[in-house]
Formats: structure tokens, sequence, C-alpha cells
């Protein structure tokens, strides 16, 4: 029998593609020769990071109807996420994702997303809305909002969420998915009035709130509607304010990065591991850090997700 979909911890609902990475570091594309071919796309990551902790979780996403969609219904099996909800699209490929490794902090990404990506195909009227409720966790990303109909559908889904358990907005801002901030910025905030979570760096949160001082992105987000701001500072690690008062700022990990893509997909799926488990802020945040630390010290996305021995070990040699 298929598992109850109330059961879900975790229900995300976003990108979904191949990412092809080089098997060698520190070359442009034109001279790689060998590539590794992974599970990729946010919504995805953040739900097989979460299923490596030991949570049950799901992914609304569509792919192509191809042998590249055939292959992430397996990767999504494999991993142990329920991939009922991914649903294939007859007019678009499944999309690719590229990108250089040039550690340790430049890592360009290379989108394949032409004519347009089937994961943005989602139509509101195919939502199991009864499922996105009865999840204790719901997760949206900013790059579903970016075109109908899965902008609608997000919102759809946000607002019969009606702020019931957690759902958390991944202001995930991917500048080549928009004409301009502006045209982005009433869609980031409509969907932070629905949501009660809200995580992202220091670009997308000026995106979503117009500011770019941690401090300053924190409030505006919990101004927005959200109880619970997460900045990301890169080098500077994590800021997260509550908006009963509770905060706290934690530094990164250190770790010899490999390749920095993927880190923050982690951080969101110990994120969400965290809240279910009623950690307090700091060690919610301490976790979340050092999982994506452990992903930026390895070459995948998905296939590096952590175990939660592997993270534990990670704080108890840092601390």
């Amino acid at each position: 029998m298929a598992e109850s979909a109330k059961s879900f911890d975790l229900i995300t609902m976003g990108r979904i593609g191949v990412d092809l990475y080089p098997l060698q570091s520190g070359l442009p594309l034109t001279r790689v020769e060998t590539f590794g071919k992974f599970l990729g796309g946010s919504a995805a990551n953040v739900a097989v990071a979460a299923a490596r902790l030991g949570r049950t979780t799901a992914v609304i996403t569509r792919t192509g109807d191809d042998p590249f969609g055939a292959y992430l219904h397996q990767a999504l099996r494999d991993f142990g996420v329920d991939d009922r909800w991914v649903t294939p699209v007859t007019a678009y490929p499944t999309p690719v994702t590229f990108c250089e490794i040039f550690p340790p902090d430049d890592f360009p990404l290379y989108f394949y997303r032409q004519p347009k990506a089937p994961d943005l195909e989602i139509h509101s009227d195919e939502l199991d809305q009864d499922a996105i409720r009865s999840a204790r966790v719901f997760w949206i990303t900013g790059t579903g909002l970016s075109e109908e109909p899965s902008r609608s559908a997000t919102l759809t889904a946000l607002k019969s969420r009606d702020k019931a358990g957690t759902t958390v907005f991944d202001l995930d801002w991917r500048p080549m998915f928009w004409s301009d901030p502006d045209q982005a910025r009433p869609y980031y905030a409509e969907a932070l009035r629905h949501a009660t979570v809200a995580v992202g760096n220091l670009d997308e949160c000026e995106v979503a709130t117009g500011v770019r001082e941690p401090r300053a992105c924190a409030e505006a987000l919990l101004a927005a509607g959200v109880e619970l701001a997460v900045v990301k500072q890169g080098p500077k690690g994590v800021l997260a304010v509550h908006r009963d008062g509770t905060e706290a700022e934690v530094p990164p990990v250190p770790v010899e990065v490999a390749n920095g893509l993927g880190a923050g997909d982690a951080f969101g799926g110990s994120l969400v591991h965290g809240l279910l488990s009623g950690w307090d802020l700091t060690e919610t945040m301490r976790y979340a850090n050092a999982a994506g630390a452990l992903v930026a010290s390895r070459l995948a996305c998905s296939s590096a997700m952590p175990t939660e021995s592997e993270v534990e070990g990670l704080l108890a040699q840092a601390s």
C-alpha cells in the first residue's frame, strides 16, 4: 500500500532537473571531458536532504517525458523520496544544469531550461491540497513563482496551508529566471504573507525586502509575515531571528570546499529536521550549518547529502 500522505514530515514543491557536474575540478567547460549525472533542483534536493536524516518526504514537481525524467523518478525513489506527485510534461524536455568547479568559491551554473522547464507547468487544479495541508512541513521556492501556471499553483498551495504547521519559503533567487528583481518582489511579498519561515542569502533577502544588512533583512522578513527569518551570510555564518525575540548567530563550520553547490539544500533539509525535532534555534542552526559544510566538501549535491551520524561527527570534530 502506498504511504499515506498524512504521514509526510515534509513536502517540497518546485524545481527538479539533472545536474551534469565536471569530474575534473578547476577547468572551464570548454576543457572538461567527463561529467557525472546527478539528481538536481533545489526542491528535490531539500527533500533528499531531509530523507537522509530519516524524515518522510515527497516532492511536487514535473519532468519531461523522456529518459532523463525516468532517471529522476528512479533517483528520487532510491533516495527514499516519494515521487507520486512528479508527473511528465510531453511538450518540454527535462532540464539539465552544468556547472564549473573553481574552489573555494566560484561555481558558475548554466541552466538549460528553454523553451520552458516542466517544473513550471504545475497546475493549481492538479494539487493534492489535503496532502499539502496535512504535511508537517511544506516547502516552496522562489523559482516556482517565476512563471505561470506554477506561480498560481504555488500561491494556491500556500493559501491552502493557511499557515498550518510549518510553511517554509526558500527565497531561491535565480536572476536568469526573471526579467528583473522588481518583477519578482510583489510575488515574493505575497508568498511571505502565507509562510511561517523564510530562508535566504543576502542577495535573495534583498530581492524579497529591498534591504541588504543581515539584521535589517531579518526584521523586514518578520514584518512581511513570517515567524522565523533565516539569513545566510556565507563566510559570516547564519543569522536566525524569531518573532518571539529568540535569535541565533552561528559561524560556518570550516571545511575544504570541493563544490559549494547543494550546500544550501543540505542546510534546508537539516533546518526542517531541526524544526521537527523541537531543537532550540542555536542547535538547529549549528546542525544545518554542519550539513551544508559537509556537502560543500563533496562534489555532488543530492548524493552528497549527509546522514545524522555524519553531521554529528563533524559537529563533534568542530567543537
